[in-house]
């Protein structure tokens, strides 16, 4: 495994997924993730765990456009966990994540909702 660039702030978390995913690096991805992190996708399913969340990648991936980053909205931070987020440029709901500072400074997500659905009536 290589060395790759750690989140020094929260805000780094989705700026290294978009640099990663972009790479098609899925090993990568995962390592932003806590060993015991939640994601909740594909939608309506969650995969719990770092090895699940680098394995949902490898398969997902390879089938991906590229991404584009998104401007953060203001994190919101209480002592080691903060809250990121980012309304899609789509308009299609919003991103949100629980992130947890680590004991070496860097930030890791722990809960990640990556696409929120606008209710529909």
């Amino acid at each position: 495994m290589t060395e790759r660039e750690k989140a020094g702030k929260p805000e780094d978390l989705t700026r290294l997924f978009v640099e990663r995913a972009n790479a098609k690096d899925a090993e990568g991805l995962a390592l932003l993730y806590e060993e015991d992190a939640v994601m909740a996708y594909p939608p309506g399913q969650q995969t719990v765990g770092r090895a699940a969340i680098q394995k949902l990648w490898e398969g997902a991936l390879p089938h991906m456009p590229a991404f584009e980053p998104e401007e953060p909205l203001p994190t919101l931070v209480s002592g080691g966990l903060a809250l990121t987020s980012t309304p899609p440029k789509d308009g299609s709901g919003a991103r949100a994540q629980v992130v947890r500072r680590q004991p070496d400074g860097s930030w890791l997500r722990v809960l990640d909702q990556p696409e929120f659905q606008k209710p529909t009536d």
